[in-house]
């Protein structure tokens, strides 16, 4: 079959379902390290909350840099295959194995030997591997078309499909991990199984998107003679720097995974001791995402009326409220009615976020004439992993704060409190932040005129 090279192609379900695929994928790791990996060190390795915090958030520096250098690779990849492509199909394999390995602590380890087992494998998951699968992946959707409104449907479709490997993950990895560990959710043996089997599904579905997806945008650039094609890592900091729509949405995104990783962090502890019953967790976390699914069937036909930015902005403002409510009550009924707020805004932000990203990085491309795909969505997927980084830390710090104790079956009042900071004020806040981001995100003013032009080789800066 004859490769379609039309930069500006209209998609088909199986290629946006790919491509969707790949987050689905993302949240087998994401998801697991954002809502279990502390809970695996406390209550699984006894390891003080605060301790497990300082591994992830002194591991972060070295995070940011990784994907910088990887953004760069990205954009001096040439292959058949394309630029980013390659990299999902080559690296999937060791982030799964790495996976398996920063959830198999060894129990002859303790002391300093099991803090430097932990700190490398969160390094190699984190830093190296997962670097290098999210930066190709994240960099592919722009690679694919410049139409806005496909990309806002790949950003849907991914948004979609990583809901329901969320979902995949808040549902089953604590029964599997029970099962496995006969009948103890917290055994060596349960989480190491578990983890095992999901990144074996992982695995699949990355080759899965890999099979499916096409870039056509690169064909374009190969071809046109006038465009720089070879960026140096100087151009592309500046070209990042000088891009204020860019700058708007990585700070956004910052504040977005912040609030993320800090809030799903500590919806386990939330149920488990200020609510009194940890089965409740499961339907907690998933009345957030049913209701985020159901809302990104809706977003697509809303894109056509109502731009991605105001949907973003609405989004992340229902998200704040409802965080903030979830501080007022402990109560099962009043803490799902809040999930269910929370998916809704999800839904409207999340399908929302990485298509504004991607626009506003086609606008830098026509503002300085350089092609730098893959380094500004290093510079998005640095931000979101610092952000999500720094929450997960975020939440082990006000933890220990609090006094938390993961050998008390009770908690004492602080920390209860600090379960409280970390469920419901500091993400209201974080997401009220990502609102005024948006507010002063008016790419949709300009873009039609962006893609015109650098559809004739012009670009604002020549």
């Amino acid at each position: 079959m004859k490769t379609d090279r039309n930069p500006n192609a209209k998609l088909t379900f199986i290629e946006r379902f790919g491509y969707g695929a790949g987050d689905y994928a993302a949240n087998l790791v994401y998801s697991s390290i954002s809502a279990f990996l502390v809970v695996y060190y406390t209550l699984v390795l006894h390891v003080d909350p605060a301790v497990a915090a300082s591994i992830i958030a002194v591991s972060k520096i070295f995070d940011g840099f990784s994907d910088l250098a990887m953004g760069y690779i990205v954009d001096h990849t040439h292959s058949k295959y394309g630029k980013a492509r390659p990299w999902i199909a080559r690296l999937c394999v060791p982030l799964a194995v790495c996976t398996v390995l920063m959830f198999s602590v060894p129990s002859s380890l303790v002391g300093t030997p099991q803090l430097v087992y932990m700190f490398l494998t969160y390094n190699l998951v984190s830093t190296i591997f997962y670097t290098g699968v999210n930066v190709p992946y994240a960099t592919l959707q722009g690679l694919m078309t410049t139409d806005q409104y496909e990309r806002g449907l790949l950003g849907n479709f991914r948004n979609l499909l990583s809901t329901f490997g969320t979902m995949t993950v808040n549902t089953v990895v604590l029964k599997m991990t029970g099962f496995f560990g006969g009948g103890d959710a917290y055994t060596q043996k349960g989480w190491t199984m578990t983890v095992a089997i999901l990144m074996v599904l992982f695995v699949a579905l990355n080759m899965f998107t890999f099979f499916t997806c096409r870039e056509r945008v690169t064909v374009q650039a190969d071809e046109n003679a006038g465009k720089k094609e070879s960026v140096s890592f100087a151009e592309g900091l500046k070209a990042m720097v000088t891009n204020k729509y860019r700058l708007l949405m990585v700070c956004n995104l910052f504040f977005m995974f912040f609030m993320m990783s800090i809030f799903f962090g500590t919806v386990l502890f939330f149920t488990k001791y200020n609510m009194g019953n940890e089965n409740q967790y499961a339907m907690v976390a998933n009345l957030l995402s049913g209701t985020q699914i159901v809302t990104l069937f809706i977003t697509p036909f809303l894109m056509k009326k109502i731009s991605k930015r105001y949907l973003n902005m609405s989004g992340m403002a229902i998200v704040a409220v409802a965080c903030a409510m979830g501080g007022m009550s402990t109560s099962y009924g009043f803490i799902c009615v809040t999930s269910v707020l929370k998916g809704i805004g999800f839904g409207f932000a999340g399908s929302t976020m990485f298509g504004c990203l991607q626009d506003a990085i086609t606008y830098g491309e026509w503002k300085s004439g350089c092609s730098a795909a893959g380094m500004g969505n290093a510079a998005s997927s640095f931000c979101m992993k610092i952000g999500s980084g720094l929450g997960t830390a975020a939440m082990g710090w006000n933890l220990g704060a609090g006094g938390f104790q993961s050998e008390l079956a009770t908690q004492s009042a602080s920390a209860l409190a600090a379960v409280t900071v970390s469920f419901a004020w500091v993400p209201a806040l974080t997401a009220a932040i990502s609102v005024v981001c948006m507010v002063f995100f008016d790419l949709d003013r300009h873009y039609d005129k962006v893609v015109a032009e650098l559809a004739q080789g012009k670009y604002k800066d020549n």
